[in-house]
């Protein structure tokens, strides 16, 4: 039993190293694109529209409704990175039922780079908002005191974020595992299904704390 999709090495070549992780996340990627194509090269902006884009539109305003939700006042210029995430991380839990197929979220590396990426927009679109000085201003909320803690903070809600998707995806992963061991087929079943309704869940939750983190960095704050 794998603890990570890391420990699986189709390739090495000295440092280069092509593991389960990277050819999922790649596989992943190109299966996302390749259907973003398919579904969005006919859209229609008037009359009869297909059920495809039916359900795109339903996804869309769904997630802008979540991103206003939030207190962002124009979420269709966050959409791209948020809805990203988050289609992302639901596909990649939601393909657990392919039999093999392991996600590549119960990589700490895949989940530690997810957990950058928000590390990096958050400060940018803060900047792009506020300014560099009034970004920056924000750290010394809401005195010169807080400077450190507010630092601290910045660094270790990025760690949160990462070990908290990771921690949640192995898990679950191993339990099943374990349970096939152990238990008939019909159990095991039921706890992949509850495992697919985790894997929404934690796509939600990591997707809502980046847009929580964006907008707290995008409001203006009197000093």
């Amino acid at each position: 039993m794998r603890i990570s999709p890391d420990e699986l090495v189709f390739w090495r070549y000295g440092p280069v190293v092509l593991n389960s992780t990277i050819v999922t996340t790649w596989a992943l990627m190109l299966a996302m694109t390749l259907g973003a194509i398919l579904v969005t090269r006919k859209l229609a902006t008037e009359g009869k529209i297909s059920r495809w884009q039916g359900f795109l539109e339903i996804v869309v305003t769904s997630i802008q409704g979540q991103i206003k939700g939030v207190g962002l006042d124009h979420p269709e210029k966050y959409i791209a990175f948020i809805g990203t995430l988050f289609l992302f991380i639901a596909v990649s839990n939601l393909a657990t039922i392919l039999p093999g197929y392991e996600p590549p979220t119960g990589s700490l590396s895949t989940t530690s780079a997810l957990a950058l990426c928000v590390f990096v927009a958050v400060p940018f679109f803060g900047i792009e908002r506020q300014g560099l000085g009034g970004y920056l201003k924000s750290y010394l909320q809401p005195t010169v005191i807080m400077l450190p803690f507010n630092i601290i903070s910045e660094l270790s809600r990025t760690l949160a974020l990462a070990v908290r998707l990771f921690g949640n995806m192995m898990s679950g992963a191993m339990i099943i595992a374990i349970l096939l061991t152990i238990t008939p087929l019909f159990f095991p079943i039921i706890m992949n299904l509850l495992g697919l309704l985790t894997g929404m869940v934690q796509a939600y939750i990591f997707s809502i704390l980046a847009t929580v983190y964006i907008a707290a960095a995008t409001r203006t704050r009197g000093v």
